[in-house]
């Protein structure tokens, strides 16, 4: 059983609080929810007692506080090759650190991302109905979505494509077959990388 996460990520306290991270990125810049920055860094962290304050002077219900297990990822794999599918599903619910959805379509993904909200989308760049660049561009689109990371995997794409990609709204790139390893250090990069404030 995890102990009590004492200390929240923007991300966190946003998807506990069911509002967007740049509002509480700029509660936390206005001085209205207390917090500290990392020194040397712009990541900013949320005590949960200042959080508690913060949901209580706002009228946020504290039903979300304990539900959410502590710090845990949420991820959807969009990929239709089942057997890479369930080698990342395998290792990263392993891990312990990730909750875990999967699409096998564009279709899927989207409904999905609508009802899952994932911090991290790993995506396919040659699905069946769709390629990554719609996604991609469908995705960052939405308001609702601007802080959910896509990493794209694929093993059939040029230089130009990949710059196409992240031009579109990907984060990173991952050439197949991958190191799983590497995938999850990608993972952990990405939530860890906050928003640019406007």
């Amino acid at each position: 059983m995890d102990k009590m996460k004492n200390l929240f990520t923007t991300g966190e306290a946003a998807e506990i609080c069911n509002i967007s991270q740049q509002t509480i990125i700029r509660c936390f810049d206005s001085g209205k929810l207390d917090g500290f920055r990392i020194p040397g860094s712009r990541f900013r962290r949320i005590p949960r007692d200042n959080l508690i304050k913060f949901m209580k002077e706002n009228g946020i219900p504290l039903d979300n506080l304990d539900m959410r297990p502590a710090g845990r990822i949420k991820i959807l794999i969009v990929d239709d090759d089942e057997e890479i599918v369930e080698l990342m599903v395998d290792v990263l619910t392993r891990d312990g650190r990730f909750e875990i959805r999967t699409a096998s379509s564009g279709y899927d993904a989207g409904l999905l991302t609508q009802q899952f909200m994932p911090d991290v989308m790993i995506l396919d760049y040659m699905l069946p109905d769709v390629n990554g660049n719609i996604v991609c561009q469908t995705i960052k689109r939405n308001s609702d979505f601007e802080n959910t990371k896509i990493i794209i995997v694929s093993g059939v794409v040029n230089q130009e494509e990949i710059q196409g990609l992240l031009n579109a709204g990907a984060t990173e790139f991952i050439r197949k077959p991958f190191n799983i390893a590497e995938l999850v250090e990608k993972i952990l990069m990405t939530v860890e990388t906050e928003p640019v404030k406007a």
